[in-house]
């Protein structure tokens, strides 16, 4: 960051603060479905459909604001993007059923998906030259984020977590509107050119496994969890899964990223096999945190692949694009895994990232790598 003005030099750390600010709207969830299970006798598909409307939001969120980062500073996409947040997050403090549940968390996607693309947009600004290791950082803020919504479960039921996540929405929102522009604006194209490129698509289907390994792992398995466990427990063990996934993104930022794709496979399907086949509280730990280790892997490498496969003065569309499939890929895991839960059991929600991580690697082996130009 030596070469970044005194200006971007304070806003990087509020840059990954809402990095992480936003992780906690994915992961909130987590050990509030089974209280919400509990609450309106809502199976594990329809658990997985509420999971999924998140990311259904976010797909129209990544759209609305690629438009906007290209007419208005960021900070005005991630403000506006924060109160909607805030807004879905209110349905939850306030209602007590599925009718309320369901749109309230589109809403709550709708702003996330103005938040990623604000902050990404404005760290790609903020340091040129740098993209790749600085949006790797955001991603290990993403995921050490993404252990404060479990933890948030100790508040108990399912109006109290998101009642402190509303309290920390509202303490942003104003930081985000007394942070300092860059010196200097960096324009930014939205070339669609890039979108029919064969590294591009490689480049999504790495975020697709990903964000679906996720998906499966945050939507599903805490009610197979939950059989054994309780909620605080529940929370604290995705705490944990987070910190592992903060930790692999950290180490691994800057890396060539094939060989992280190729590495994320594995663990990230042995581990939720695992934890889908077990009954025992010591192998779910286990399973867990062994996807967790995938997860990490697979965030940083595809990244690593995008930016790789496209130049950043040009990068908008794909951008965008690759975030929508990425947050598909995370509807697709609670929906497929809560699909196959309801009619195999839980022993074989494997098979949905087994699946996925197959397609990626064998994309992954027939791919030649281009040189962004």
């Amino acid at each position: 960051m030596a070469t970044a003005g005194r200006d971007s030099t304070a806003a990087y750390p509020l840059l990954l603060a809402l990095g992480a600010l936003d992780a906690t709207g994915y992961s909130v969830i987590v050990p509030v479905a089974p209280a919400i299970s509990d609450a309106t006798g809502a199976g594990p598909a329809t658990i997985g459909l509420l999971v999924a409307s998140f990311p259904a939001g976010m797909v129209a969120g990544f759209a609305l604001a690629g438009t906007g980062v290209r007419r208005l500073a960021p900070r005005i996409v991630l403000a506006i993007s924060i109160a909607i947040v805030a807004l879905g997050t209110v349905g939850f403090v306030l209602g007590d059923s599925l009718t309320v549940y369901f749109p309230a968390r589109a809403l709550m996607g709708l702003g996330s998906g103005g938040i990623w693309i604000g902050v990404t947009f404005d760290t790609l600004e903020r340091w040129p030259g740098q993209e790749y290791v600085c949006m790797s950082r955001v991603f290990a803020a993403y995921s050490a984020g993404a252990l404060i919504g479990p933890a948030l479960g100790v508040f108990g039921g399912v109006h109290g977590p998101f009642l402190a996540y509303l309290v920390l929405l509202a303490a942003a929102l104003p930081l985000v509107l007394l942070v300092g522009s860059p010196r200097s604006r960096r324009a930014f194209a939205a070339d669609r050119a890039a979108l029919g490129t064969r590294s591009f698509w490689v480049a999504s289907g790495a975020i697709l496994f990903a964000a679906l390994s996720l998906g499966v792992l945050e939507g599903v398995l805490p009610l197979h969890l939950a059989e054994e466990l309780s909620q605080a427990q529940i929370s604290a063990l995705y705490v944990g899964a987070s910190l592992v996934v903060a930790a692999g993104g950290t180490a691994s930022g800057g890396a060539p990223p094939r060989p992280l794709v190729f590495a994320a496979v594995l663990p990230a399907v042995t581990g939720i096999t695992l934890a889908g086949l077990a009954t025992e509280v010591p192998i779910w730990v286990l399973g867990v945190l062994l996807a967790a280790v995938g997860i990490g892997l697979g965030n940083t490498g595809s990244l690593g692949l995008l930016v790789d496969a496209v130049p950043v003065d040009r990068i908008v569309s794909a951008m965008v694009v690759w975030s929508q499939i990425g947050i598909i890929g995370y509807l697709l895991g609670p929906l497929a895994g809560g699909a196959v839960a309801d009619a195999a059991g839980y022993a074989a929600i494997g098979i949905v990232p087994a699946v996925a991580g197959l397609l990626v690697a064998v994309a992954l082996v027939r791919a030649r790598p281009v040189p962004a130009g």
